[in-house]
């Protein structure tokens, strides 16, 4: 049999190679633990009893604790506050866990790690639980009461939050926890408000605003989705100068809101009506015929009827031309009941009443079924209306170019989801609303004076305040003492945003905002680009004019079926992750967490668990087979090193950084990848069985032969054992207490850092890979040939160029012993 070797690069000397004799463990004595110890290393590895102790042991040693004095750099990242609305599921596990890698991957390049972890404990989600949960309605309960009720929810969601990361192993340095619900955070947030009213940034106004009915709260244009529903497109007969004038429309029951017709400028059919009224059907008022380059020509009639309010054109064009407002819908989603014909209606009967009585009058010319795109609440997929009501807003129009700039100034990881950010920017419409009329959230620190109306604002040293149970200090500049508080409360996110101030204490006692912002990584999901992280570089950018982080790192989702999010909401999430820790390990899932391209979403299917499972065994047998054969290693680099054991010790300082740069830019599945090709294939399948013989038989080899081995085996299962920790946490650091730690200097796996070797020897390995094909062409004869595996063959013939041919003649032994075979014949490859 023969194989074909090419060379690959010029021959190093041993000396250039590993001329590190100086390097730390090099020169000392190597006490491994013996792996034939049976209280230390039981025969089979039981994941329930190692994962809690050592969770135990990182908990007691504080081994993830942030240190603040640190002369390390720092490296602070800002992890999404899970929102307490439900129990978690497995792709909240998916994207956290991603990010909790990268907290351990940096900790392990010498980095000053900053990791805290908050909740998200306010706001609709968590009311929308407290009601499912004790089966109320938040507005049939006192205030306060139901605040209460709230409060003694998301703390028993928090604790058991909290339980299933410390679960997971999540190197998080728990002092550090905040919730958004705190009276620092509260106090935070008020703070931010106040600035931003001083300056001129937020705002109070009379307004259309988009509004929920089922949730009873006005929201912002980042909390709408479109939805697909089948609707009727209808014409409908107006009347101007006696002729009839064909008006189409999906919603015949704002008709008695009809406050304009709009035609396109330069559309012939419709310029002569251009200034002229038309009569408004079934209801018999006039309204104006106006022209505007907005309208759609080829939409419909390409006649507009603008309705107050239909959608954000309705809002757009009232605003531009000042138009009049009739009203037509209540906030709780019904028809007025001072509309003729349709009031007090809920809006799908109100529609179909109009419907009739235009077809009994002849006023309904024609009616098709069409899939009509509408906007729902995100929050419970309830369609939305525009209301003119009084809230609070911040202004983000004016600013749109510096968010676009700040895209710039941002790395994003994956680089692609830069432009749905940019995308959400370029198409914002509205200033963003952050006042809602709920109950449990952070209220805002303000008052009305009951003679003039001006706005108090509550003074900064008393924060947070709630100003519903407590009033100014002071009268009002018109000297009045009685004052109306605000009753609404903010936007989650306008709360959510602040998580870099929050974890900075910015305005505390403590302020560390200089030392921590911009921080270094943002981790979160796509779909709250447009809020947490649109929101989040708004408020950085307006309180101290820099990006909040300088990276961030998008994660995708989780899906139960083809093209469906993982959701609480949905009867997809059976198995939940607590029960798969305990059926199947923290490490298992963690090790599948790390399966997918960073920001593509992924399936899950209990079968994904089997290849973790099997890698977990495959460490624990191949980690404790190696332990066997140090126990009597000195640590010593060897006088000389033979030329198979150079060969793995530089393919893994190889993999090690290839793994290390896909790290850098955040792709932890790429890099698992690559450890697991090594590991699979070049340490387990291949060198360990080419070094067996020399290492169970020294007598026959040769001791400075087996330390050879030794000194590859030491090395390249410390340097696996330490790439796979951010993976694996548990079973890498039980495998290095229990066989490693004698040897080295730190107290957990998890404090050690990555060797930062160059690598470059391209002759050792284009050898090595020679050796392989070697190797692989026996076992492939054996099996083409029907042959054991532990058949004996007579010769192998291996051609290859005569650099190579010495180090084959060094590792002759190995390979007849791997090979079982009789003989190497070598030829010169010409």
């Amino acid at each position: 049999m023969q194989d074909q070797m090419k060379t690959r690069g010029r021959v190093e000397s041993e000396n250039q190679l590993f001329g590190e004799r100086a390097e730390k463990g090099h020169h000392k004595v190597i006490q491994h633990a013996k792996a034939s110890d049976a209280k230390t290393t039981p025969k089979h590895y039981d994941f329930k009893t190692v994962e809690s102790d050592m969770q135990a042991f990182w908990r007691e040693a504080a081994i993830y604790k942030f240190d603040d004095s640190s002369d390390k750099p720092l490296y602070a990242i800002d992890t999404p506050p899970p929102t307490v609305s439900g129990s978690l599921h497995i792709g909240h596990i998916f994207s956290y866990t991603q990010a909790e890698m990268i907290a351990r991957y940096k900790r392990m390049q010498g980095y000053n790690v900053f990791y805290p972890f908050g909740f998200d404990d306010n706001g609709l989600p968590t009311e929308r639980l407290v009601e499912r949960e004790n089966g109320i309605l938040a507005k049939e309960l006192p205030r306060e009461v139901f605040i209460e009720k709230c409060i003694q929810t998301t703390s028993k969601y928090e604790a058991a939050f909290r339980a299933l990361w410390q679960t997971l192993g999540f190197s998080v340095d728990w002092s550090l926890q905040y919730e958004t619900i705190s009276p620092r955070a509260q106090s935070i947030s008020q703070k931010s408000f106040i600035a931003l009213y001083k300056a001129g940034k937020a705002y109070l106004k009379q307004s259309p605003v988009l509004w929920c009915p089922l949730c009873q709260t006005s929201i912002a244009q980042a909390e709408l989705e479109v939805a697909t529903r089948e609707t009727t497109f209808n014409d409908i007969a107006f009347k101007v100068d006696g002729e009839v004038l064909a008006v189409a429309t999906t919603r015949p029951e704002l008709l008695f809101g009809c406050v304009c017709l709009f035609v396109h400028p330069e559309d012939s059919r419709y310029q002569h009506l251009i200034g002229k009224r038309a009569r408004v059907p079934l209801y018999d008022y006039d309204i104006p015929i106006m022209a505007d380059d907005d309208v759609e020509r080829e939409k419909g009639t390409g006649v507009v009827m603008c309705a107050t309010f239909g959608d954000s054109t309705d809002v757009m064009w009232y605003d531009r031309y000042q138009l009049p407002y009739r009203a037509v819908m209540t906030f709780e989603g019904t028809i007025d009941r001072a509309v003729p014909i349709i009031g007090g209606m809920p809006v799908l009967e109100a529609r179909q009443q109009v419907l009739k009585a235009l077809a009994e009058a002849g006023l309904l010319l024609s009616s098709k079924t069409i899939e009509h795109a509408i906007a729902i609440h995100e929050r419970c997929g309830h369609d939305t209306e525009i209301l003119p009501s009084r809230q609070w807003y911040i202004d983000i129009l004016s600013n749109k170019q510096r968010y676009l700039e700040a895209a710039d100034e941002i790395n994003w990881y994956p680089a692609h989801m830069k432009h749905r950010y940019l995308t959400w920017v370029e198409n914002l419409k509205w200033d963003w609303c952050i006042s809602r009329q709920r109950y449990f959230g952070v209220p805002f620190p303000v008052w009305y004076c009951q003679n003039c109306g001006a706005v108090m604002l509550a003074e900064e040293a008393k924060l947070p305040v709630n100003p519903m149970e407590s009033k100014p200090d002071k009268p009002c500049t018109c000297g009045c003492t009685t004052f109306e508080p605000e009753m609404g409360v903010f936007d989650t996110w306008a709360t959510s945003s602040m998580t870099p101030f929050i974890n900075a204490k910015w305005g505390e006692a403590e302020d560390r905002t200089e030392q921590l912002m911009p921080m270094a990584l943002r981790t979160q999901a796509h779909e709250i680009i447009r809020t947490w992280a649109f929101y989040t570089i708004v408020k950085s950018l307006y309180h101290t004019n820099r990006i909040p982080w300088k990276d961030i790192m998008i994660s995708g989702f989780v899906l139960a079926k083809k093209g469906e999010k993982m959701s609480k909401s949905k009867q997809n999430a059976a198995m939940a992750p607590d029960a798969l820790i305990k059926t199947h390990s923290a490490d298992v899932i963690r090790y599948w967490a790390a399966s997918a391209k960073l920001g593509t979403d992924t399936f899950f299917d209990l079968d994904e668990l089997k290849g973790a499972r099997k890698f977990i065994t495959k460490l624990w047998h191949a980690t404790k087979f190696a332990a066997q054969h140090l126990e009597d290693y000195n640590g010593e680099l060897p006088e000389t090193l033979l030329p198979i054991d150079r060969w793995i010790i530089e393919k893994c300082r190889l993999t090690v950084n290839q793994a290390k740069s896909q790290l850098d830019v955040y792709e932890v599945g790429a890099a698992r990848l690559a450890l697991d090709g090594f590991f699979w294939h070049n340490l387990c399948d291949d060198y360990l069985e080419i070094v067996k013989e020399r290492l169970y038989q020294p007598e026959h080899r040769g001791y400075d032969a087996r330390r050879s081995a030794q000194y590859a085996l030491n090395d390249c299962f410390m340097n696996m054992l330490k790439c796979y920790a951010i993976y694996v946490p548990h079973i890498t650091e039980y495998l290095y207490q229990n066989f490693f730690k004698a040897s080295e200097q730190e107290n957990s796996l998890h404090q050690m850092l990555w060797n930062q070797r160059e690598t470059g020897d391209t002759a050792i390995l284009a050898f090595g890979e020679d050796v392989q094909k070697t190797v692989s062409e026996a076992r492939r004869y054996k099996s083409t040939n029907g042959l054991s595996l532990k058949a004996e063959l007579a010769l192998i013939e291996v051609k290859t160029k005569s650099e190579f041919q010495a180090w084959f003649r060094e590792s002759e032994s190995d390979l007849l012993a791997c090979c079982r075979a009789g003989k190497l014949v070598f030829t010169e490859e010409v």
